[in-house]
Parts: structure tokens; sequence; C-alpha cells
């Protein structure tokens, strides 16, 4: 069974949160049967992940991994090959494209096959002007008070 979920209500009263919504829509829309090749995604440290991908049959020249913004993609195409007739074919080898939506500031470090198993380490580097910093407090001088306008309490509004 699936669910359809309205953020449009979100919407209206948030700002900035954009991104996140179209990647919640876009979870909802995916398709359950294309769930091949199988993978796996570990939090390996603190701002470090890696994702496991089990490509038997592919070699190294037939797998491609893009990574753009917020967005990597690794897919994998056959070459067309014919090494006989096959009387039982149990080892998929069609062609497939896997989606990963990345959080701002995610970077691929590496990608590593071996064993049938693609790894692509990922890791989250934030930038200086993002990572938290403390603010120093000064002490015995005070800010000027903001000239504030005063309410005449004999005014009357019209």
């Amino acid at each position: 069974m699936r669910t359809v979920f309205d953020f449009s209500p979100l919407y209206r009263s948030s700002i900035g949160f954009d991104r996140i919504f179209g990647a919640l829509e876009a979870v909802s829309r995916l398709d359950p049967a294309g769930n091949w090749p199988p993978y796996d995604i570990v939090k390996a440290g603190e701002n470090e992940y890696r994702i496991t991908m089990a490509v038997a049959g592919f070699s190294q020249d037939e797998l491609t991994i893009t990574h753009e913004p917020n967005l990597l993609m690794v897919s994998g195409q056959k070459a067309g090959q014919d090494n006989g007739q096959y009387l039982y074919h149990g080892i998929a080898e069609r062609a497939f494209q896997r989606r990963f939506e990345l959080a701002g500031h995610v970077k691929v470090v590496a990608a590593n096959l071996e064993n049938g198993l693609l790894a692509v380490d990922l890791k989250r580097e934030l930038p200086e002007e993002m990572k938290p910093r403390r603010i120093e407090i000064a002490a015995g001088t005070a800010l000027p008070k903001a000239d504030r306008p005063q309410i005449d309490s004999e005014k009357r509004a019209a």
C-alpha cells in the first residue's frame, strides 16, 4: 500500500525547507520494483558514510559513478558479450541506474570495486563559516540603547 503525503501546508508556514520537501516527495514516488542492485548504507563515523552495492558480474569499466550537487548516481551497463548458449542464466546483468540524494556538503571521497561489491565512501565537510563558533562576551562595556519613540499618553487615535 502506498501513502501519498500533502506537504502544501508546510510550504505555507516554513521558509528555506524546499529541498527537504522535494526530497520527501521524491522518496514517495520511488518505484518499489526498482530494487536492483541491492545496497547497504552505513554510517562509518560522525561525518563519514559508505554505500556498498552488490554488482556481481560488472567490471570496473562497465560501472559509472557521477557526483552532482546533492546527487550521487551509480549506473552500470553490461558490454554485449555472447559466451555461448546458456542452459540457465541466473546472474542478473541488466543495466541499472541508482540515485542517492545527498545532503549539502557531502563529498565522494573514494570508490572501490572488490569481489563484486562496489564501495563508495562519502564524507560531510562543513565549511568553517557553518561550524558552531563561540562568541566572546565583553564585560563592563554597555552597548548604547537604541532610541525608541515614546508613546504620548495624551494623544488619541483618530
